[in-house]
């Protein structure tokens, strides 16, 4: 396998490998550009619909769309699903599907809110308490689908109901639980200093430019393959054009006039998402248990005879996203300051699937990375954004919402089927 290669055997997105001192950003692009023609569109449709949406909703609603205040929104609003969908990915890229995620998250929020706010206990037995609650139900999932054979969509779908029925148990009908410890709250109230925003911003761009850089100089000294050097100082340059303009316009004071209270800084959930972006990343692209789960979703029975446990594979991947569907809990109870049976349902999970297909996941398996939650997150969480703003109509925006999800799957088969078609 090429270094730049994902480990499903494609390029990796705006890669080229060249021989050392050779190839540049010219050749990059028309790399890029040949697999966009393969099919290999990668976050591509994500990224040019954030920005048409951006367009759309800052002309249509200026006021309120364009502000730093609605840019905080966002992030908050986008970043239980972001979470949610970084699970559903590792059970997507082995053709599964958990539709218990969304009241996963919920039943974890419930053991939280019942811990903390009814027994007293100190946050961190709470989170432990509900983290554990999630490798519990991921096991069984697993169990069911990768030790029996029953199939996941059967599996979850009676999971989505009994966890429904749990949480009712947990929290009682029509109860609601605050949420009043303060560690918890602070994770999605409240926002980092101005300085520490800046630090963040800083650390973000030198750690992506060394690791990426120490990748070079690794495979360079091994005489493979490597990027071009103006490719990687391209990226750099993106990348870093991108954090310092975001953590300017959330450093911004963001409350009113002649307000009492200064509002200003990077939520505290944004360095919480770039840990879990980065945690991830490196388990699915830098170790074996991450070309296994590739493996695995390309093509099970393969991956079977060249050794892959594929049930313990399976069953790893459900427990991760069961678990990280807590952690999702836990930002949504954090958020609403409460929990009550509610959380975790209505559109959470439709929301987080479309994120991540959005974002560039298959539904079909063997293809997708960590990042495509991020991405398809955020368009998932303008869309829930701007909808309101420009519409109060509930059936336009569910009609809208679901035209988005559909038009998303609809890439994702063509992009197969044209890969496919070249051979790639």
């Amino acid at each position: 396998m090429s270094a730049t290669q994902e480990p499903t055997g494609q390029v990796s997105q705006f890669d080229l490998e060249t021989t050392p001192g050779q190839g540049g950003i010219g050749e990059a692009a028309g790399g890029y550009w040949e697999r966009i023609k393969g099919g290999d569109l990668g976050a591509l449709p994500a990224v040019i619909g954030a920005v048409v949406l951006v367009i759309v909703f800052g002309i249509m609603e200026p006021d309120s769309f364009l502000t730093e205040q609605n840019f905080a929104n966002l992030l908050n609003q986008g970043a239980a699903i972001m979470v949610l969908a970084m699970g559903l990915v590792f059970v997507l890229l082995l053709g599964e599907i958990d539709l218990s995620a969304g009241f996963t998250a919920g039943t974890g929020a419930a053991i939280l809110g019942v811990t903390l706010t009814n027994h007293n206990w100190a946050w961190p037995l709470a989170i432990l308490a509900a983290l554990l609650t999630g490798v519990a139900i991921g096991f069984a999932i697993a169990l069911l689908v990768a030790r029996l054979g029953i199939p996941s969509f059967v599996v979850s779908l009676a999971f989505f109901l009994g966890l429904q029925g749990a949480m009712l148990l947990i929290i009682g009908e029509g109860g609601t639980i605050p949420i009043r410890n303060e560690a918890v709250l602070k994770v999605m109230n409240q926002n980092m200093s101005v300085a520490l925003g800046w630090l963040l911003a800083l650390i973000v761009i030198a750690g992506f430019a060394g690791t990426s850089f120490w990748a070079i100089r690794t495979r360079k000294n091994a005489g493979l393959p490597v990027p071009a050097m103006s490719v990687w100082a391209a990226k750099v340059v993106a990348l870093a054009v991108v954090v310092l303009i975001a953590v300017f316009l959330l450093n911004q004071e963001r409350q009113r006039a002649n307000a009492p209270i200064i509002i200003q800084g990077v939520p505290w959930v944004v360095p919480l998402v770039v840990a879990l972006v980065v945690a991830l990343t490196f388990l699915l692209m830098r170790t074996s248990f991450g070309r296994h789960v590739y493996a695995v979703g390309g093509n099970a029975e393969a991956a079977r005879r060249a050794g892959i446990n594929v049930p313990n594979i399976k069953t790893v991947c459900f427990i991760l996203g069961s678990t990280l569907a807590i952690v999702a809990g836990i930002l949504l109870a954090s958020r609403d300051n409460s929990v009550s049976p509610t959380t975790g349902g209505a559109q959470t999970l439709l929301y987080a699937v479309g994120a991540a297909v959005i974002g560039g996941t298959s539904l079909f398996g063997g293809r997708g990375r960590i990042v495509d939650a991020v991405t398809g997150g955020l368009v998932v969480a303008i869309i829930a954004n701007g909808l309101p703003l420009v519409t109060q109509k509930s059936g336009v925006q569910f009609i809208i919402n679901g035209l988005v999800l559909l038009l998303a799957a609809s890439v994702d088969a063509i992009s197969r089927r044209r890969a496919a078609a070249t051979g790639r």
